[in-house]
């Protein structure tokens, strides 16, 4: 199994293509992770002696796949992490869900409230307390194979927020028995996919468009005949796709 590909990278940031299943930092499982991957690819392809500089700008949760950006230098990091906390990173996800949503597109807002113990995100119509705002856009794309397809934009980064979102309007996602769907998918994953990400070069002062293949799987890879980006984006000379 491949764990990642590389989409992008320069001297202070790399952006990668997660496979799903893989974490991206380390938990109590011990598990391999993202993190230490990514360090080893540098190491070996740079020859870098001793310790290699990797920061972790922002996460996938461990069953989905798609984009991760890491800083190669301190000076990328600090401002890596600056564009997501002014919310200047456009980010679009692939959901697939069983039930097609009432509104063909829409705007969700909930507050989230975070289980740490169980790992659970819940949602509220309403502020509680330890509730923080979640908003996402989604637009519905087409069906294929009695499956949905919805493109996502989140607009904050909660834990598991677009999971419990589309959840609470009666789409979980397929495959996410945390989160309502009735069975697993044969390899245990989920079929939430990080698709782009969209944002300024944080030291090139550069536009950086990155696409991320899908898995390599039957099921995921017939969404791409719906794909009403795929034309567009080949014509842009700034993407990165892998």
């Amino acid at each position: 199994m491949k764990f990642f590909n590389v989409v992008y990278e320069d001297n202070h940031i790399i952006v990668v293509n997660k496979a799903p299943g893989i974490l991206v930092q380390g938990d109590a499982t011990g598990d391999v992770t993202l993190l230490d991957l990514v360090k080893k690819y540098v190491k070996d392809k740079y020859e870098k002696p001793g310790d290699v500089f990797l920061g972790t700008v922002h996460r996938l949760d461990r069953p989905v796949s798609g984009l991760v950006v890491f800083a190669r230098t301190s000076k990328g990091l600090e401002r890596m992490n600056e564009l997501f906390r002014k919310r200047d990173v456009q980010k679009t996800y692939w959901a697939v869900v069983k039930r097609r949503p009432q509104e063909p597109a829409a705007k969700l807002t909930h507050w989230l409230v975070k289980d740490e113990a169980r790992n659970v995100t819940t949602a509220h119509d309403r502020e509680v307390p330890g509730s923080q705002r979640a908003e996402l856009s989604y637009r519905y794309i087409g069906e294929i194979n009695r499956f949905h397809l919805l493109e996502v934009m989140p607009v904050t980064g909660r834990p598991h927020q677009i999971r419990v979102q589309l959840a609470s309007i009666g789409c979980p996602i397929r495959g996410d028995l945390k989160y309502g769907f009735p069975r697993a998918n044969p390899d245990g994953q989920i079929n939430l996919h990080a698709r782009r990400l969209f944002f300024t070069h944080p030291i090139k002062n550069e536009p950086i468009l990155c696409r991320a293949t899908v898995p390599s799987n039957g099921f995921w890879e017939e969404f791409l005949e719906i794909d009403p980006e795929e034309v567009r984006d080949l014509n842009l000379s700034f993407l990165h796709e892998g």
